[in-house]
């Protein structure tokens, strides 16, 4: 009896440690997807520790949080074999069960906008919106665009910019009044830019979409107010997978598949800051919210470069995952 009872004891004992070493998901956390292995990890960016790893679903390329920092969706891309979103809660550590798409086949970029997933869906030609209130796909619009790759939706959700990779395009998708539907209709500006266009971003102040031309290693400055654009860069970036300005609009990171450099760009004048040598290969970027530091996925390599952002200097690396691609920041409030 008495050997019995210990037994118990030391297990309960050994259960409450581990429990006790369980680590909460910070308010600020950075988000890892890793493509070999099918998962999510949370990152906590201040010990840059792995404090959790979730099932991603198949083939995650992106994902994203929402508003409220508790949920995050991520896209099963396939090259359009697939057609779900899976859905993580942040909280809990957990996948949820995953949204099914139906026709929308290929889902690839994301964003969070409105309480809402916004998403492209490659191999349909299309947008949509996911409503997890309802949990149901509340909006579809066809772009009539070849590999619409990448999305951003405005604040006011009056505008969705996304780029079409195989037609080389930009869409400026903005909202109007009048018309035959009391809601509004949409209306879709399609700006030619240059081949493969993929990674793209806003500038801070809403003037400039950049998009990486990953066939001819060019970068296309686009003004918002015309629609047009306004200057074609020889960035030299071929193979370039993402574009991201950082927090103070002052530079644009560009990470390229195909190459060891991370090009930085200055905003205004055009031209090239550094080149700065990370590795194999890299496709997705996040810049920190506190404008310290950028990560990016080495995606051949199997880790994430950390980067100060006043030196431009590589600070370390981050071991989350082969084939780490996506990345989002997630905080909560």
């Amino acid at each position: 009896m008495t050997t019995r009872l210990t037994a118990g004891l030391l297990l309960a004992i050994c259960f409450c440690s581990v429990a006790a070493r369980a680590e909460s998901t910070p308010a600020t956390a950075l988000l890892v997807l890793s493509k070999s292995d099918r998962t999510l990890a949370i990152v906590d960016p201040t010990s840059l520790h792995v404090i959790a790893r979730m099932p991603s679903g198949p083939d995650p390329h992106e994902v994203i949080a929402s508003a409220d920092g508790k949920f995050a969706y991520i896209s099963n891309y396939g090259g359009g074999a697939y057609n779900t979103l899976t859905p993580v809660d942040l909280v809990a550590q957990k996948a949820l069960p995953v949204v099914d798409l139906g026709p929308l086949r290929g889902p690839h970029g994301l964003d969070f906008m409105g309480g809402k997933v916004w998403f492209t869906a490659e191999a349909a030609k299309a947008i949509g919106s996911y409503d997890p209130a309802t949990q149901k796909v509340d909006w579809i619009l066809g772009t009539g665009q070849n590999r619409t790759h990448m999305i951003l939706v405005a604040n006011d959700l009056k505008r969705i910019v996304t780029s079409n990779v195989s037609s080389g395009t930009m869409s400026i998708i903005e909202k109007t009044t009048g018309g035959r539907n009391p809601g509004g209709d949409w209306e879709e500006t399609v700006v030619a830019v240059g081949p493969g266009a993929e990674g793209f971003d806003i500038s801070p102040d809403g003037r400039e979409i950049w998009a990486a031309n990953a066939g001819d290693g060019t970068v296309s400055v686009v003004d918002t107010a015309t629609r047009k654009v306004s200057a074609t860069l020889p960035a030299n970036v071929k193979s370039a997978n993402r574009l991201k300005f950082t927090p103070d609009g002052k530079l644009v990171f560009v990470s390229c598949l195909g190459g060891p450099d991370l090009v930085v760009l200055d905003a205004a004048t055009h031209q090239e800051v550094k080149r700065i040598k990370i590795g194999h290969g890299a496709a997705g970027i996040q810049m920190q919210p506190d404008g310290s530091r950028a990560f990016v996925s080495c995606t051949p390599d199997n880790y994430v470069t950390i980067i100060d952002l006043k030196t431009l200097e590589i600070t370390g690396h981050l071991d989350a995952g082969k084939e780490p691609d996506g990345l989002a920041w997630v905080v909560r409030r």
